[in-house]
């Protein structure tokens, strides 16, 4: 598990860097499909990564706006301070903490309880989904999108 998160973490750079020749105009263009788009669906991957990560901690989601970080740079920024407050939970993880359990209330006030390596394992996928929509979009932009190959990143 830990390796797909250094991969999503590698490929995440990858795309900022990619972001780096789009105009801000493309990056904040409203597009068909996730989040809407490019900026707005790499500020999505990280706030739920922190945010998930977040609370398996004991610690406040992340609740603001992404007006607020409405720039590559800002988004960047965010990531990269993001990386810093989970990579170290991430790396210590321990069979342990698999099954432990957390429970919150639905809005309707349902009691719903998942567990740790569920959430984990969520983030992971969540992450994954969405740099699939960037794929695409790339192509509209004529841009040959970041490669999503687990081979050859040095990881294993």
């Amino acid at each position: 598990m830990l390796k797909l998160f250094e991969y999503n973490w590698q490929v995440r750079q990858d795309w900022f860097a990619w972001c780096q020749d789009v105009s801000e105009e493309e990056l904040l263009k409203e597009r068909i499909g996730g989040i809407g788009g490019i900026l707005r669906t790499l500020f999505h991957i990280a706030d739920v990564e922190f945010s998930w990560l977040s609370v398996l901690q004991g610690k406040p989601e992340f609740t603001e706006p992404f007006e607020s970080y409405a720039s590559l740079q800002q988004v960047k920024d965010l990531s990269a301070r993001f990386h810093e407050e989970v990579r170290p939970f991430v790396m210590s993880w321990t069979n342990e903490m698999e099954l432990k359990e957390l429970s919150e209330l639905t809005p309707k006030g349902e009691l719903v309880s998942f567990k740790y390596g569920e959430i984990m394992r969520h983030v992971i996928a969540h992450e994954i989904h969405h740099i699939g929509q960037l794929s695409v979009w790339s192509r509209e932009v004529d841009k040959v999108p970041v490669t999503a190959n687990l081979i050859r990143r040095g990881l294993f």
